[in-house]
């Protein structure tokens, strides 16, 4: 049985942003879920991954950014996006309080997730994924987007698509290598920055989502047990 939660979240100087709530039976570890710049929290494939994580026991709170709750195209400058995903994680944590917390999410939103806690960790928050993290604009490959992830202090993991037009992979593996043992970089084969699939590759995006979640899945419990080990 997986139940959801419609919620409200308030954002300082912003105002009030919906969330959605989807928490499995048995939750081992709750996944804070930031949408990307072009759909909200209820895009198909946001949906999609929320359902298989579900079905691995993590729960996910997913959430809108200011500036989609408002209808808005124009995305919230980064203190307003950061501050979002502060109270996102922070509402995660009262509705979840024995849970392991996540933070990251699609492109934008992961971004802005880094960026808040290479700011200022955010509570409880043992690692950050990101689904797609955007190097770059498409063709316009750089590593700036990547300089603030040396001052991250958790743990991250990257999925991306091998046809990724916003992460060229040579600069993306470029970007990691300083971060040594801190990045785990998971690909997934012929997916774009949508992670579609030609058919030519044999795989769905079905597919795909499973595969991301299950990397996610296996990632969260390995960092909560060295997490937990490191306590002891």
């Amino acid at each position: 049985m997986i139940s959801s939660s419609l919620l409200s979240i308030h954002v300082p100087d912003a105002g009030e942003v919906s969330a959605l709530a989807l928490t499995p039976d048995r939750p081992r570890f709750g996944y804070v879920f930031a949408h990307g710049a072009g759909a909200g929290m209820t895009h198909a494939h946001m949906e999609a991954m929320a359902q298989a994580l579900a079905r691995r026991d993590v729960a996910t709170l997913r959430f809108q950014f200011p500036f989609m709750e408002q209808g808005k195209k124009r995305t919230d400058p980064p203190a307003v996006a950061q501050a979002a995903v502060r109270a996102a994680v922070m509402a995660a944590g009262l509705r979840w309080p024995r849970l392991a917390l996540f933070a990251g999410g699609k492109s934008f939103g992961g971004r802005m997730t880094s960026q808040a806690q290479a700011d200022q960790p955010l509570a409880g928050v043992l690692g950050l994924a990101f689904i797609g993290f955007p190097l770059h604009p498409a063709g316009k490959p750089s590593t700036a987007r990547a300089a603030h992830l040396a001052h991250v202090r958790c743990p991250l993991l990257f999925l991306q698509g091998t046809r990724d037009e916003l992460a060229d992979l040579e600069l993306l593996r470029q970007a990691l290598a300083p971060l040594g043992a801190g990045a785990t970089l998971h690909l997934e084969h012929d997916a774009d920055h949508a992670f579609h699939t030609r058919k030519s590759s044999g795989r769905n995006d079905g597919q795909v989502i499973e595969s991301m979640c299950d990397a996610m899945a296996t990632w969260f419990a390995d960092v909560h047990s060295r997490a937990q080990k490191d306590g002891a």
